[in-house]
């Protein structure tokens, strides 16, 4: 196999990303067809620090609803390659970089970035400022924005109407339509896809068979699948908005042993009564320090979150609940166990990918929830 950098035809449009309080960037709209850039994109605007994993921060379900700003200021160098998605599509709305490379080269890659984006759909702004971009952000939160080559006062008027991602149930925009199967180890976990990454999957399936089903699904028929654990995924939006999510978890409190990662970890707090908020930027990376407390080890974890627990409604909520992880950049909840209820959650990411491996060990206390249920 040739290592050749492959070279991607496309074309470039001046266009320019306007946010919802007016303030604009200007790029290109970088696409395979010089007529796409004709309808604007509009999505809440984040930022993720991540250096590499281009691929599966994009294919991330939980980035539904929302345009990605990437702070590494080189895109698209390694192509795309079929082993690395999180989910059989991107669901971001739109990608902003700085340098997108027209150029790929890796072993693995059977296309270029911007290939892949523009099957999809997806917009690809190039050539903005993202260090201007991600400092506004920080100063100002994530705000709604428009991308196109319409004048500014008409992407900021789109801005606004899309309002960002609060309130927005969008679990029904990715979670699975069917229940669907995955063979792996002697124990059998029910996961409720409420946008479910690939690699946990893969986690899960190295200890047990799975059931992937959808975030609709009621608690009366996860449980005739007699499962010995529940999972409950990541998944984009306000947790606030995904009422049914809440009420079936409240139904299967107790009677199974459960773990939530991200918006399952979220969705679990408000289960048992607790409060969640919107984040003014939210965590989005891979190098965010996290503290274990039980032996004040610090982890370094992939995140992807704008919506988080609030500490103080974890309090008297008349159930023992235990916070077992702290953010150590600004003391945000990561993790959280109801030990009278065999279940914990955590914000972060530990199957982590792109990312570190440091938080892995959490599977396998998964698995010992479920063991010690069992005997």
């Amino acid at each position: 196999m040739s290592l050749k950098p492959t070279e991607e035809k496309v074309y470039f449009t001046e266009a320019a990303l306007v946010l919802a309080d007016g303030a604009v960037f200007e790029g290109e709209l970088i696409a395979l067809d010089s007529g796409s850039s004709a309808e604007p994109v509009v999505g809440e605007v984040v930022f993720n620090t991540s250096m590499t994993g281009y691929q599966e921060i994009i294919t991330d379900p939980s980035y539904a609803g929302q345009i990605v700003t990437f702070t590494y200021p080189h895109l698209g160098n390694y192509g795309i390659n079929p082993f690395d998605f999180e989910s059989r599509r991107p669901y971001c709305r739109a990608v902003i970089a700085r340098d997108v490379s027209t150029y790929y080269s890796n072993w693995r890659a059977s296309e270029g970035l911007v290939s892949y984006l523009s099957r999809y759909h997806v917009a690809i702004l190039g050539g903005v400022d993202t260090r201007a971009l991600t400092k506004h952000i920080r100063s100002h939160g994530a705000l709604p924005g428009a991308i196109g080559i319409q004048g500014s006062s008409v992407l900021q008027d789109l801005a606004k109407l899309d309002g960002g991602t609060e309130g927005k149930d969008l679990v029904r925009e990715v979670t699975t339509r069917t229940t669907y199967e995955i063979a792996g180890g002697p124990r059998k976990v029910v996961a409720i896809d409420y946008g479910v990454k690939r690699t946990i999957l893969d986690q899960l399936a190295s200890f047990a068979s799975i059931s992937v089903v959808p975030a609709s699904m009621s608690a009366s028929e996860i449980l005739a699948m007699n499962p010995d654990g529940v999972f409950l995924s990541n998944g984009p939006g306000d947790p606030a908005a995904v009422e049914y999510a809440v009420s079936t978890i409240q139904q299967l409190m107790g009677r199974v042993p459960i773990f939530g990662i991200c918006l399952g970890h979220q969705l679990l707090a408000q289960a048992v009564g607790a409060r969640t908020f919107k984040m003014d930027f939210g965590h989005h990376g891979g190098n965010h320090p996290v503290q274990r407390l039980s032996d004040k080890v610090v982890e370094i974890t992939s995140q992807n979150h704008n919506y988080a627990v609030d500490a103080t409604s974890l309090e008297g909520l008349g159930i023992e609940v235990e916070i077992s992880h702290l953010n150590l950049n600004d003391n945000i909840i990561e993790g959280f166990s109801l030990p009278g209820l065999d279940a914990f959650s955590i914000q972060y990411h530990p199957e982590a990918g792109p990312g570190p491996h440091d938080s892995r060990y959490l599977f396998s206390e998964f698995v010992n929830l479920m063991d010690r249920k069992v005997s």
